[in-house]
């Protein structure tokens, strides 16, 4: 599932990883990711901290506090370069990578796959 408020992204990402094999998902606010777990997903996320509403960082703590996180692996994917430590205390375990946009496609790629044998 790729969560994103930028529907160029979300056109990408799809794209992309549809030409892999994938199945894809999008949707473009944490409340309707939050809404696709409840529904019954299961697989790898990949979210944008920047949205409105409700960013990333608090999709991700609603995911974890709601107990969605059992059948998730997340990546955050975002244009913010910054990695925020205080934030990211006690999701360490629910998110495999930080990854910078743009973004190498190679790359992104090569950690799906990582995130889908693990």
């Amino acid at each position: 599932m790729v969560v994103d408020d930028d529907p160029d992204i979300l056109i990408t990402i799809r794209s992309i990883f549809e030409k892999e094999g994938y199945e894809v998902f999008t949707v473009d606010s944490g409340k309707d990711c939050l809404k696709e777990l409840k529904r019954g997903f299961k697989g790898i996320i990949l979210i944008d901290i920047m949205m409105p509403f409700m960013d990333g960082w608090d999709t991700i703590r609603e995911i974890v506090d709601s107990g969605l996180s059992k059948n998730v692996t997340i990546s955050i994917v975002t244009a913010k370069g910054t990695y925020d430590h205080e934030k990211m205390k006690g999701l360490e375990a629910c998110v495999h990578d930080y990854i910078v946009k743009p973004f190498n496609i190679q790359e992104l790629i090569s950690n799906v796959n990582d995130m889908a044998t693990s």
